[in-house]
């Protein structure tokens, strides 16, 4: 794979409510919220990379369940592409580069501070998600 891509999640709870993580590093985006998730190893395939992230972040097995249409640019070369998921096994928790997680329901998606740059990925997770519910 020639592209350097990062997957994110847009991990589901049995409510209905979004996962978000509040990065901690590195510095320049400590503060804001993210979809959890990380970069794609050479070889490795998206889904997997996803189910590895989740691992190592938050602590989870977690399943993709779908993927949400669309890429979007990330700095340095990278571009985001999300996959909607579902717990399988574990309580999220914050191992590795964040320092706090919510589950937003969907009135209260826009209530946290999203990076810059996962705002174009929540808008597009928001809208399939309400075209999934309707």
């Amino acid at each position: 794979m020639n592209e350097r891509i990062v997957v994110g999640a847009a991990l589901y709870d049995d409510e209905g409510r979004l996962l978000a993580a509040r990065r901690s590093a590195p510095p320049e985006l400590a503060g804001g919220w993210e979809l959890p998730g990380g970069k794609v190893e050479p070889g490795e395939r998206c889904e997997d990379a996803l189910v590895r992230e989740l691992r190592e972040e938050l602590g989870v097995e977690a399943e993709p369940t779908g993927r949400v249409p669309g890429q979007w640019p990330l700095p340095k070369g990278y571009a985001l592409r999300v996959w909607t998921a579902r717990l399988v096994s574990g309580e999220p928790r914050p191992l590795e580069d964040h320092d706090e997680l919510r589950w937003l329901t969907p009135d209260r998606i826009w209530s946290v501070d999203w990076l810059t740059a996962d705002v174009p990925a929540v808008t597009a997770v928001a809208l399939a998600r309400s075209r999934a519910v309707s």
